[in-house]
């Protein structure tokens, strides 16, 4: 484990699993006059999945430098509704900073506006979306609190690909307070229940990459108990972005495999680790995907959200579970 305020120092980066969340900015590791290059090809992302137990959401801001967009979904488990929104700007407009915790971003479209601020002692999310034809406007204002947070997973890797590919990711369930409005529906948080799960990425990625992610939480005595679940490609001897979360650290973990039950889009899914610390179910409740075909670059992936059963073992313990609400996507992608 690495304890260290930057992610880069004299110029050297460093790898490995951090104890807490550094100053990131991979550029820092790069001469001056490779860094534009370096800084066009590194992917920057901060998305939040949202638990609450009336719903599946999620948003994400995000700069892929050719282009920068942002989404979210509402996914009503009672009528099955889902409003889904998606808004594009230029690659680089969202200036993504270089420590997310001590920042805010934003990205404004016409109609559409998404806003992280993260300010001393607390986190808002804003969403302020206008109706699109049939599918419902979006509003919300959310407050996290940075002082019942998890332990954060932070993770800095060589990735196959490139000599200069690499990933740097930060993770942290944080409990939420406030309200999204969908239509004439509102939904109330209530932070001693409801959390969001922030997932942010300054990533140097290869230019053919994939991957399959899952997570999910929830709270117990103390703080949260939940997994951060990934496959890629990957060097033997570079940590993976996979933990268990318990209240007391982001247990390391690695060697995860997914296997679908089906062939349908909500067939299940089973998800395991070499080791026996980690045997789960995802069942599918609903899907929403992204394409963006942009010629020699392209993203397409498919989010499943659900929930998941089975049991972890974690802080010495064996943890059994049921019905815990979490995501699973699968990501291809020209970058």
């Amino acid at each position: 484990m690495i304890n260290a305020d930057s992610l880069v120092a004299s110029g050297q980066r460093r790898f490995g699993r951090f104890t807490d969340t550094p100053l990131a900015n991979p550029l820092d590791a790069y001469p001056p006059l490779a860094r534009g290059w370096a800084g066009w090809r590194t992917k920057e992302w901060a998305g939040f999945t949202l638990t609450h137990p009336e719903l599946f959401s999620s948003m994400i801001l995000q700069d892929a430098k050719y282009l920068a967009s942002s989404e979210i979904y509402v996914y009503d488990r009672a009528s099955g509704d889902l409003a889904q929104h998606a808004a594009n700007a230029l690659g680089g407009s969202l200036h993504m900073p270089t420590r997310l915790l001590d920042s805010a971003v934003a990205l404004h479209a016409r109609g559409y506006r998404i806003a992280y601020n993260f300010e001393p002692g607390r986190i808002r999310l804003m969403v302020r979306i206008e109706p699109d034809g049939d599918t419902p406007g979006i509003n919300a204002n959310l407050t996290l609190d940075p002082a019942g947070a998890s332990p954060p997973l932070v993770v800095s890797a060589h990735l196959p690909g490139g000599r200069n590919s690499n990933l740097y990711t930060n993770k942290i369930i944080y409990p939420a307070a406030g309200a999204i409005e969908v239509g004439g529906r509102r939904y109330q948080f209530n932070p001693a229940r409801d959390f969001a799960i922030l997932d942010e990425h300054k990533s140097r990625l290869p230019y053919r990459t994939e991957w399959t992610w899952g997570t999910f939480a929830m709270p117990v005595s103390g703080g949260f108990l939940g997994a951060n679940l990934a496959v890629r490609p990957q060097f033997p001897d570079q940590e993976e972005e996979s933990c268990i979360w318990t209240p007391r650290a982001a247990e390391p973990l690695r060697d995860i495999s997914f296997e679908p039950l089906g062939p349908q889009d909500l067939a299940p899914w089973a998800i395991r680790s070499t080791d026996g610390r980690v045997d789960l179910t995802f069942t599918p409740e609903g899907t929403k995907g992204v394409n963006h075909q942009l010629g020699l670059a392209a993203i397409v992936y498919q989010q499943r959200f659900g929930t998941y059963a089975g049991n972890i073992k974690a802080d010495g313990s064996d943890h059994r579970f049921d019905g815990v609400h979490g995501v699973l996507e699968q990501m291809q992608a020209r970058m």
